[in-house]
């Protein structure tokens, strides 16, 4: 399913965003450490589209959706929501952007209060808003309705009393009770059992298909990002090294991180097996990016340049872009063909 992402201004705009903590010095006298969780960091999204984000873990994916939401603000950068700045708000500003944009978390047993009923969750958000009792009933039926909960037989239990499966759902229907146009999903299936994770990738597509929601959607899992994503962007290191159609990244991955990523996915199949690029070491600690390319240190094409001289997020006429001095081809070639600065607006079907 293609969103159609030809609109002029984008729902979300990431605009050079970056993110560091500052950590305690280990010793009397010395400087306080840094840690360089997200690296001027930039892309868009249109209204109704999803656009999946994937890295290995301890790559920044929810530090980024994590300042998305301002929590905390970016260090540098800024961040547009519906044309308006979230970085720069006011805070009675922010508050009201911030209802159409929700956060569906990884672990619904940690954030969904235990001592709670299902329809007390669900309500909560509605009562903030401040809706009256009668019109909060029926909006919580029809949440949890939407995602496959019955309120009359849940709406009393508790999330111990439900399967992890049912406790997604729950979260899912607390985000959905305002209405929101944006949903960040970070990591929502990844701890559930394969049936259970199918279940409830259908039901993100069904979501999006009846609400017209525009998703964020993080995972490590490369085969559950193209089920939901129009596009794809792959992060390493607080970086977007790759990001483009979703069909054009699986098809032919132009990062060597990228043919790396998809090279270790398993296969039923021997034929539809990819060649398998081996990276060496292991994710440098963001305490000390490397210099240059922060991918030159595993990279199997690395060259002198890469140590000295940072590549920068290059486009093709199909939106296709890559952030590498020798961006593979069709063929496994590093790429001749000039290439232009890539542009903030989503790419058109």
């Amino acid at each position: 399913m293609q969103a159609d992402t030809g609109t002029v201004d984008p729902l979300l705009d990431v605009r050079a965003v970056t993110q560091v903590f500052r950590l305690p010095a280990t010793l009397p006298f010395r400087k306080p450490r840094i840690v360089h969780a997200v690296s001027a960091v930039s892309f868009t999204l249109a209204a109704g589209e999803c656009l999946g984000l994937v890295g290995e873990t301890g790559c920044g994916k929810s530090t980024l959706a994590r300042t998305i939401m301002q929590t905390p603000p970016p260090a540098e950068g800024d961040i547009l929501f519906k044309g308006e700045s979230l970085v720069t708000a006011s805070p009675d500003k922010r508050r009201s952007l911030r209802r159409d944009m929700q956060y569906v978390f990884q672990d619904p047993f940690a954030s969904l209060d235990p001592t709670w009923r299902v329809a007390n969750l669900v309500a909560e958000p509605l009562r903030i808003a401040g809706w009256d009792r009668p019109r909060i009933g029926a909006r919580v039926g029809e949440v949890l309705q939407a995602v496959g909960i019955d309120p009359a037989r849940y709406g009393g239990r508790r999330p111990r009393e439900l399967s992890g499966g049912q406790c997604q759902r729950v979260a899912v229907a607390r985000a959905l009770a305002l209405s929101p146009r944006l949903l960040i999903c970070d990591e929502v299936v990844s701890g559930l059992d394969v049936s259970i994770q199918a279940q409830l990738l259908n039901l993100f597509v069904e979501l999006r298909r009846t609400f017209g929601l525009a998703y964020l959607f993080i995972s490590h899992d490369l085969g559950v990002v193209r089920h939901l994503s129009d596009r794809v962007a792959v992060m390493y290191l607080g970086k977007i090294v790759e990001i483009g159609p979703s069909d054009c990244v699986y098809r032919q991955p132009r990062h060597p991180y990228t043919a790396a990523l998809l090279g270790a996915v398993p296969s039923v199949s021997h034929k539809a097996s990819r060649p398998r690029m081996n990276l060496a070491g292991e994710l440098p600690s963001p305490l000390a990016p490397p210099s240059g390319c922060r991918f030159r240190t595993r990279c199997p094409r690395a060259a002198p340049r890469c140590a000295v001289e940072e590549p920068p997020l290059l486009s093709n006429a199909a939106g296709h872009a890559v952030s590498c001095h020798f961006p593979l081809t069709g063929d496994g070639a590093a790429a001749s063909q000039p290439e232009s600065v890539l542009s903030l607006s989503p790419a058109r079907p």
